[in-house]
């Protein structure tokens, strides 16, 4: 008998205002993760805590129908782990459409170009790996991207943010992770040493007040800001 969404190994749900049973009705109602990507969640479980840097399977879902939705053919993604953005991302793109993904670590990076040939989409995704800012620099300038992702370490998120939304194209979008950090971005002041926690605030801060792009704030996973640009 074929596995279901709810035979996903044991792990709270990223959104932390979701219960456990919430999350499983989610995930049966709404285009769960298949096999591949079943089995690229168990081997990022195994790695650990450092798992809870995976998007959360229902992400996954959103990321992949938004893209499809656009129509997009190009896109690029600022922090890859273990590569299930990556895998939805690329899904959403279509046969023709290529991902660019930055990401540093080449054990982790490793998992997800195993996964990424079992899901049939290694031709759509070229990994560019070293640090993400000095890669970004060497990009050409202008429009090439009709989406983008960044789900990368949050202190240079402002550097990604300015990198990438330079390199959209009018009327692509961008989508920012981890824009409500478990929840304490409404209470900054009482984490004064959670320096990934100030600069999301920070961040926050500047797209909410950027004329250049339309903000869309979605509680989804552990918050996603989804900006057009204008």
């Amino acid at each position: 008998m074929p596995e279901t969404p709810s035979a996903l190994p044991p792990a709270l749900p990223k959104s932390f205002f979701l219960n456990p049973d919430l999350h499983d009705y989610i995930l049966n109602h709404g285009g769960g993760p298949d096999e591949v990507q079943r089995a690229l969640i168990a081997a990022t479980q195994a790695l650990g805590p450092v798992a809870r840097m995976q998007i959360a399977p229902e992400q996954g879902v959103f990321m992949e129908w938004l893209a499809r939705v656009m129509g997009a053919r190009q896109a690029i993604e600022v922090g890859t782990f273990t590569g299930y953005s990556a895998l939805c991302l690329a899904r959403g793109l279509g046969p023709r459409g290529r991902l660019l993904c930055l990401d540093v670590n080449e054990a982790w990076t490793r998992i997800a170009r195993t996964h990424w040939r079992q899901a049939g989409l290694a031709d759509r995704i070229t990994l560019r790996l070293g640090p993400a800012a000095a890669t970004l620099a060497t990009l050409p300038q202008g429009p090439r991207f009709d989406l983008g992702f960044i789900d990368a370490d949050k202190e240079n998120g402002r550097l990604y943010y300015e990198e990438v939304l330079t390199r959209l194209r009018p009327g692509g979008v961008l989508i920012l992770d981890n824009v409500l950090w478990g929840g304490k971005v409404v209470e900054p002041h009482q984490h004064p040493g959670d320096t990934s926690l100030q600069a999301i605030c920070a961040l926050n801060d500047v797209v909410a007040a950027d004329a250049r792009v339309e903000p869309a704030f979605l509680p989804l996973g552990d918050g996603l800001l989804l900006l057009r640009k204008r």
